[in-house]
């Protein structure tokens, strides 16, 4: 069936805009009669005659963090449902989201509940989110649950701000050293050649590989560009394959410099979150099963479906934990407490809030080692090719004497 795009107007004089599928015209016109809108402006949807920019555009976790923010503070002054999408689809700042949420508007309206309406746009909504709202619709306390979920969600932000501007810094620092290496030998080096070969002095193999270095790329720039792109674009899919996730996973939990921030994340990450679903009353089972599909660690997601099994058979939780091998004692100990005070959520939540602040100290420490470390190794670079240009130079000197 064809799409089509409207604009209407409603009973307040508010403009909405939003897309539908129907056979013809009529059909929206009736959709739109049947939700007393005002039509404005209907139009099909041709495919593949325009790419929407907003294809695009991602919708990113502090965007959810907004968005369940704004529809508890909605909800807890007494909005209904419809009522908290419909200005939501208005004024969230991400449009592809905002056009996510006219979709469950619509839904909601044809008799949906909202997670069945929030499931049909997955690409958009994370799963965690909408097993949390359907839990929340069940035990008819989703207010509470879009309030938490936003705490949930702004606290995972802060984590990717940490992990971002931890390794910000050691990229920029390796851009622009690549940068300064290709001007000098693309535009510094070409000026020592003609001296060299003048000189009639035996260059020093440094300065041979060098000028070899130089003169390739100088000569074949666009092959090298083109083996650059296509190494980064295989790597790129390699990575986004079930056996490059597992490699790149083990490979954050097995790297000395990486390893401690990495085993962090990974326990505010179980640690949040379980107590996130604990919380709103899905079963610890059914929690696990949800935790490991947001860990972020393909290594940590197979342990935790491995506990999953284990809490079939009827095991707790500490002892299974306590086999993967990747959690701190720490934790282990804290779930045995929860487990037989009957507190585990709480227990769980206190110890993401110690962990946020131990994952501060491993940010912390990976940038003062990663700092030091890449301007060694830029150091180590400039200085071969400051000797190389440096030893024929003196050769040419003592022929000079």
């Amino acid at each position: 069936m064809p799409n089509y795009r409207y604009k209407v107007m409603n009973q307040n004089g508010e403009r909405l805009e939003g897309t539908y599928t129907a056979n013809t015209k009529e059909d929206v016109m009736a959709m739109i009669r049947t939700n007393n809108y005002y039509p404005l402006k209907i139009e099909e949807i041709v495919e593949g005659t325009k790419i929407e920019l907003n294809s695009f555009t991602k919708v990113k976790v502090k965007d959810i963090a907004i968005f369940c923010r704004q529809f508890y503070t909605m909800l807890n002054a007494g909005a209904t449902i419809t009522r908290c999408l419909n200005v939501l689809g208005q004024q969230v700042p991400n449009k592809k989201l905002r056009e996510s949420i006219v979709q469950i508007d619509e839904s909601v309206r044809k008799g949906l509940t909202l997670s069945q309406a929030m499931k049909k746009e997955e690409r958009v909504f994370p799963e965690l989110l909408t097993n949390m709202v359907e839990a929340g619709e069940v035990s008819g306390n989703l207010d509470l649950i879009m309030l938490r979920m936003a705490t949930h969600y702004e606290k995972e932000n802060k984590l990717n701000n940490k992990i971002r501007g931890a390794m910000n810094y050691p990229i920029i620092l390796a851009f622009l050293s690549i940068t300064i290496v290709t001007f000098i030998l693309t535009f510094v080096m070409p000026t020592f050649v003609g001296m060299f070969q003048s000189s009639g002095v035996e260059l020093p193999l440094p300065t041979k590989i060098l000028l070899s270095i130089s003169s390739t790329i100088r000569t074949k720039w666009p092959i090298i560009i083109l083996i650059i792109l296509g190494i980064v674009f295989g790597l790129k899919y390699y990575f986004k394959t079930e056996s490059g996730q597992l490699f790149t996973s083990k490979m954050k939990l097995k790297i000395p410099i990486v390893k401690g921030m990495n085993e962090k994340i990974i326990v505010t990450r179980f640690t949040r979150t379980l107590s996130t679903v604990l919380y709103s009353g899905i079963t610890l089972i059914q929690g696990i099963q949800v935790v490991s599909k947001v860990i972020g660690n393909k290594v940590a997601e197979h342990k935790l479906l491995e506990v999953k099994d284990q809490l079939i058979k009827g095991i707790g939780l500490s002892e299974p934990l306590k086999d993967t091998g990747i959690f701190p004692p720490m934790l282990y100990s804290m779930v045995k407490i929860g487990e037989e005070s009957g507190s585990l959520d709480d227990i769980l939540d206190k110890t993401a809030d110690f962990y946020d602040e131990e994952l501060d100290a491993a940010v912390q420490q990976l940038t003062s080692i990663l700092e030091p470390v890449m301007i060694l190794i830029m150091g180590v670079i400039i200085g071969f090719i400051i000797i190389s240009i440096a030893l024929p130079m003196f050769d040419m000197a003592n022929t000079v004497k």
